[in-house]
């Protein structure tokens, strides 16, 4: 039997839409006529404005987790004021900073990863602690409830308050919804989802486009909270339209080293808290587990000082983070000797190198020259650039660096040391963790040149920051 179409769909009207520049087409064609770019046009239905206001969820508008009226459509700010945000904990201190202290009501949070880094488990987790203050409702579009019990039961999680549904049609869920009046929903995942309104099948870009859409209308008009998990496509961004990730609150990347237990949770977007904010877990029999030192797990094990070895402290969010930086410098039986970065880019490594020679009177160019920063953590800030150099230079003289050394700095191409932002803190970090000497640009030493037991060793030139080394 046919779905009957609904007065309200028939009146909808179909719209090729290019994932490109947004241009709207009436009917599909191979070459967008506005950018010119090719298989870039999708489908998606553009309902009348009436529908949106008439019945549905649109009849019952709140805010906030206590169901209080909306503003008129029309208001001015100033009439507004200034209202805190209401935050309510997810019970995962690592998740909570990383949203900026908390989840705020309506709002939509995009989680992506690699197949099986723990995206669904970590949100389980999160769904089973808030069930106690929110009503949650976690829905599977890939796993059985089934399945999803007996995560929860293996995991030691408290079920009780958590209600699941096995779905993919957004209108269904959104009908679940409506009757159980959740304050959490979690999607799991936005490329299951799929809208009756669209032929096209699940998974392509106009009904992931659509079924976020309306999810994410849902939570605005009632203040729910939403989860979405995401996939990722090969070259490691979510799969789906770009726009995907602009319609949501925030965008949140599950990342892990293949063999490593541990996962770092990094924020790429957030309309509520601090962008490049990071939460490290470890992934265990029982779940994913809190770190509550991270520096700890991103510094060697060696206890005694190797060549080719510097620690420096970097910062991801508000977080102070000590990291290990290890060079590899080696004769190159190549005319054209590799430069290899992994963890930094390595454009600017050819430049730190070139600086090296030009200031610091040390050359590699007949050398090929390995730079990793341990633990898998990306750095791309300018405060890398002097260990990068001091552990390069370890390296190519086979001596290590005085003992319980950090050192973090930008390099300028005049060979100047420039000083980094939130010096104070990196220095804290530094000494909280046992170091005792820390080499660091002129304008982020204290004046006393201590902090705590560790000496503060102020540089200017690079020349002078290799002699102190």
């Amino acid at each position: 039997m046919a779905t009957p179409v609904s007065k309200s769909a028939s009146k909808a009207r179909t719209a090729y839409v290019c994932t490109e520049c947004g241009a709207d087409h009436g009917k599909w064609q191979g070459q967008c006529a506005e950018c010119g770019a090719w298989n870039t046009l999708s489908e998606f239905v553009v309902e009348p404005a009436s529908t949106a206001t008439k019945g549905g969820v649109g009849a019952s508008r709140r805010s906030g987790w206590a169901g209080k009226v909306d503003a008129p459509a029309v208001t001015a700010l100033k009439d507004l004021g200034h209202n805190e945000e209401v935050r309510v904990s997810t019970g995962i201190g690592e998740l909570d900073r990383v949203l900026g202290g908390g989840l705020v009501p309506g709002a939509v949070v995009l989680v992506g990863g690699d197949p099986g880094i723990g995206k669904s488990t970590l949100l389980l987790q999160a769904v089973a602690k808030m069930a106690a203050v929110l009503p949650a409702l976690y829905v599977t579009g890939e796993e059985s409830l089934g399945q999803v019990a007996g995560r929860g039961t293996r995991l030691g999680l408290p079920l009780d308050g958590v209600h699941a549904l096995a779905e993919t049609g957004v209108e269904r869920i959104l009908e679940h919804a409506a009757k159980m009046r959740p304050g959490l929903i979690v999607a799991d995942s936005v490329q299951t989802l799929w809208t009756e309104e669209l032929s096209a099948a699940p998974g392509s870009v106009g009904q992931v486009r659509e079924s976020a859409a309306r999810l994410v209308r849902y939570a605005k008009e009632t203040g729910t909270a939403v989860f979405l998990v995401g996939h990722v496509t090969k070259e490691g961004g979510i799969a789906g339209p770009r726009v995907l990730e602009h319609m949501v609150d925030a965008v949140l990347y599950f990342e892990g080293e293949s063999g490593s237990r541990f996962r770092v949770l990094r924020a790429f977007k957030n309309r509520f808290g601090a962008v490049n904010e990071l939460g490290v877990f470890a992934m265990g029999d029982k779940g994913l587990k809190e770190v509550p030192n991270p520096s700890a797990i991103f510094l060697s094990g060696s206890r005694t000082p190797q060549p080719g070895s510097c620690v420096m402290v970097t910062r991801e969010g508000t977080r102070p983070l000590l990291v290990e930086v290890q060079a590899l410098v080696d004769s190159s039986p190549l005319s054209n000797p590799r430069r290899v970065a992994v963890g930094m880019e390595g454009n600017r490594l050819a430049m730190l190198l070139a600086v090296l020679h030009r200031h610091g009177g040390v050359g590699v160019g007949d050398q090929d020259v390995f730079v990793n920063i341990v633990g898998g953590i990306r750095v791309q800030e300018t405060a890398a650039d002097l260990p990068v150099l001091l552990s390069v230079l370890s390296s190519l003289r086979d001596r290590p660096l005085s003992e319980q050394t950090v050192a973090f700095g930008e390099v300028g191409l005049s060979g100047e040391i420039r000083p980094v932002p939130n010096g104070e803190d990196r220095l804290k970090e530094a000494a909280t963790h046992g170091f005792k000497r820390a080499i660091v640009a002129k304008g982020n030493a204290p004046k006393s040149g201590r902090v705590g037991d560790m000496q503060v060793i102020a540089v200017e030139r690079l020349a002078e920051a290799l002699e102190q080394a």
